[in-house]
């Protein structure tokens, strides 16, 4: 994996997988919500109101895989230095925010004929609400320093610490009374959602997260390019010394 991380060998294999995963996330994304909205039946106890999960959870879920990805590539900038860590960091974490942003809105929505109110102070929200914020705290400390390096190497230390709070987020509703519903997909025993909602479920699940891929070739490609053009104008500013 460790020759991946080379900027130009990434850049050439995302350049040829960019087109497919696109278009594949746009397919998907279609199926999901012909499934979700169109075919599945209402729900027995919220009727049509549970249909806001096809969006809010595949949401919540990225939220939480791509805040994990950012400990990980804290973890290779930190140990291994890879050059592409950064990048990727820097790339992905304005999409997790925005993941983590739709979950907690439009869990509010649902929350609000479900629960008789927009918010409460529940384990699972508070702790979505931390993941939030540490995703602005990640992004802003990139730009929180002169040197870029100090800053990069801040944010990937909020990172890692931030990522305590991906157990306590999948775990609080086991651990502590609350309001939100416990895990109803990823279970032991299996699923409790009947297939005929739960299969346009998964499709959006994957949908999102190939879509999040998509955007992240994007931002990396477009940071790629900007660091090109910032050595050039540095060797250029040298040469003309």
């Amino acid at each position: 994996m460790h020759r991946y991380a080379n900027p130009l060998r990434f850049q050439r294999l995302a350049d040829a997988a960019f087109p497919y995963i696109l278009t594949l996330a746009v397919v998907l994304t279609v199926v999901g919500l012909w499934g979700g909205l169109v075919m599945a039946p209402p729900d027995y106890q919220q009727g049509d109101a549970f249909r806001i999960m096809y969006v809010h959870v595949p949401t919540a879920w990225l939220a939480l895989f791509v805040y994990l990805t950012l400990a990980i590539a804290a973890v290779s900038s930190i140990v291994w230095r890879h050059p592409l860590a950064e990048i990727y960091g820097r790339a992905a974490a304005p999409a997790g925010a925005v993941f983590c942003f739709l979950a907690l809105v439009t869990g509010a929505i649902w929350g609000k004929p479900m629960w008789g109110t927009w918010w409460v102070w529940d384990a699972r929200l508070t702790s979505m609400l931390i993941l939030f914020f540490l995703y602005l705290g990640y992004s802003a400390l990139y730009d929180a320093f002169d040197d870029p390096a100090r800053g990069a190497k801040a944010a990937a230390i909020v990172a890692l610490v931030g990522s305590v709070n991906l157990p306590i987020i999948k775990f609080s509703v086991d651990w502590w009374n609350t309001l939100h519903q416990p895990a109803s997909v990823f279970r032991l025993d299996g699923p409790t959602i009947h297939y005929s909602m739960l299969w346009p479920l998964l499709v959006m699940a994957v949908a999102m997260k190939l879509y999040f891929l998509a955007v992240v070739i994007l931002r990396t490609r477009a940071a790629l390019t900007e660091r090109k053009i910032t050595n050039l104008r540095l060797t250029a500013e040298t040469a003309g010394e």
